[in-house]
């Protein structure tokens, strides 16, 4: 894959995109962390997809959130973002932060996206489960709560990373840029939408997810009509890195049914 510049809104947003493969468009919409530039499940999803992994407004090197008030606005502008680029019928997947996103984008418009791909996804909230304040997290319990097993490689891997001041600063820019859509609550309206998700809908979800626990998957479930629910025994919140081949087989399957 390749990394392209895309201006929207002739230029009042402007952003960096992995972009590349063949076959049927699929827009993959990042969460909290930020672009997962280089993810090897973007790479194994390109081999049979036309993969567009653009970074947000405000995350990465994404620009131009300071015209984006609320969820409505972030999703009309990736409805901008596909008619700029003249994607028609994408396919949209969404993690976490982008999840609660691309089930924004498709509420709006379903008759305009093809299947629907939601990765733990955030938007609704369950009294009696809440889901913790992450905000307040330091690196090493925000991989605490992302991942399966918070002593194996990858955690350590990614541990040691945010050790770097300036992976810690980008971690709480892109943080302060979610704020803007999950803080306090991520209920921000989701809910009273939801029921216009009328297409096919694949919600995916890692059995140790301490961050939005397994609990609001069953939730999504109840409230996405002929939706399908898959869990992750081995995952927490980073499912496509922690269980890549079973998540890459999962999601394309979907896709191409």
């Amino acid at each position: 894959m390749q990394e392209v510049k895309v201006a929207i809104r002739n230029g009042k947003f402007t952003t960096s995109m992995q972009w590349g493969g063949s076959g049927e468009p699929l827009l993959f919409l990042h969460g909290a962390g930020g672009p997962m530039v280089g993810a090897p499940f973007l790479e194994e999803l390109a081999q049979v997809f036309t993969v567009y992994a653009p970074a947000h407004p405000g995350f990465g090197s994404g620009t131009g959130i300071e015209h984006i008030d609320d969820v409505i606005d972030f999703a009309l502008y990736y409805h901008d973002f596909l008619d700029e680029l003249q994607i028609d019928s994408p396919h949209i997947m969404g993690h976490s932060l982008g999840g609660m996103l691309a089930a924004e984008i498709a509420a709006l418009a379903p008759y305009r996206i093809n299947r629907l791909v939601l990765v733990c996804p955030a938007g609704l909230w369950l009294e009696d489960d809440p889901i913790p304040d992450f905000f307040t997290f330091n690196p090493q319990q925000m991989v605490e709560h992302v991942f399966h097993d918070p002593s194996g490689p990858m955690s350590q891997m990614f541990t040691e990373q945010l050790q770097s001041p300036e992976a810690q600063l980008e971690m709480y820019k892109c943080l302060a840029s979610t704020g803007k859509f999950l803080w306090p609550i991520p209920d921000k309206g989701l809910k009273k939408r939801i029921h216009r998700l009328q297409l096919p809908t694949l919600l995916l979800w890692g059995e140790s997810d301490k961050l939005i626990p397994p609990v609001y998957g069953e939730a999504f479930q109840r409230a996405i009509p002929g939706s399908r629910l898959v869990h992750f025994a081995s995952s927490g919140h980073m499912i496509m890195l922690e269980e890549q081949d079973a998540f890459v087989e999962a999601v394309s399957d979907f896709l191409l049914e």
